[in-house]
């Protein structure tokens, strides 16, 4: 039996108020999850600090991140960015039908 294919552009769910989570793969040592985002951006004074490294691809739309120290770095289609364990950061902002391919780095801890 061949493996299933999965394509990250297909089935998108419809624009709600929150990002869109969905795991598409999960080991002890890797998470692989599509993200999508309409328009959407962290709460305010909301930030994520990770215990793993995260490596982030935008596979489609436009995002900024915004980093602890000030910084913010735009993203468009098919740019990709390591984000290192601990590394406070938010979504700004993303444009209409923004998905997200982000690979996190487990070392063998599980959720």
């Amino acid at each position: 039996m061949l493996p299933q294919i999965f394509n990250l552009l297909s089935q998108l769910p419809d624009p709600g108020e929150h990002e869109n989570f969905q795991t598409l793969f999960e080991s002890s040592a890797v998470r692989i999850k599509r993200i999508v985002s309409d328009e959407h951006s962290s709460p305010p004074d909301f930030w994520y600090d990770q215990p793993h490294d995260e490596w982030v691809m935008l596979v489609q739309g436009e995002a900024v991140l915004e980093f602890a120290g000030g910084e913010r770095q735009l993203l468009l289609r098919g740019d990709s960015l390591c984000i290192p364990a601990h590394c406070r950061h938010r979504v700004g902002g993303t444009g209409p039908h923004t998905v997200w391919l982000a690979v996190h780095m487990l070392n063998g801890e599980t959720t």
